[in-house]
């Protein structure tokens, strides 16, 4: 088992069982008893990233939420919040239940830095993830404008090497339908970030 994902099953675990959020030094602690840490602790403690983690129970998604930007101090802690967010906090199902952890399975992502992308030939599906992001208003232009506190901003992401997605058009329409972005309305720039992947 990869290290990542030892680290996202044991947070969730621990999280579902006890109410508790483990620390990354725990986790390390624990992490090298196993002997799967080796050569990552360095690098789970000292660096950061963007993580997603996807939780899946008997082949069907049961959770799956991610930062494409790091939040945390490390890769370790960004990993432990995104595995709880993703079995507690997925407003599309209900929080895992511990009869459930015997049965799922979980992917841990790490993402590089988004780049700008100018033009559809810098996408391929299978290899980068994409983030779609709307533009916001240009008060230089004369046009109306339905101002109510706050300016909307809406984004949606998709991962990489996604199954049925072949090419770009498709993937930017799924990450504009996540996103609620109606692209007959609404202008978008686009991200790519490429993405580790650990199962």
């Amino acid at each position: 088992m990869s290290p990542y994902v030892f680290l996202a099953k044991l947070a969730v675990e621990s999280f579902v069982k006890d109410k508790k959020v483990i620390s990354s030094s725990f986790a390390m602690e624990l992490l090298q008893r196993t002997g799967l840490s080796k050569d990552l602790s360095d690098k789970l403690l000292s660096q950061r990233a963007g993580t997603f983690v996807t939780i899946e129970k008997e082949g069907n998604l049961r959770g799956c939420i991610g930062t494409y930007l790091p939040t945390k101090e490390n890769i370790a802690e960004e990993i432990i919040s995104n595995a709880i967010a993703a079995a507690a906090k997925d407003y599309r199902f209900r929080p895992i239940q511990k009869e459930e952890l015997p049965l799922l399975s979980y992917t841990v992502y790490l993402l590089g830095k988004p780049e700008l992308v100018r033009d559809l030939s810098e996408l391929n599906p299978k290899k980068y993830g994409i983030l779609v992001k709307t533009i916001p208003v240009d008060f230089s232009q004369k046009q109306d404008v339905v101002f109510n506190g706050h300016f909307p901003h809406k984004s949606g992401l998709l991962l990489p090497d996604l199954a049925g997605i072949e090419i770009p058009e498709e993937q930017i329409s799924i990450a504009c339908q996540k996103a609620g972005i109606d692209l007959t309305k609404e202008k978008i720039i686009i991200y790519r970030f490429t993405a580790e992947k650990y199962q």
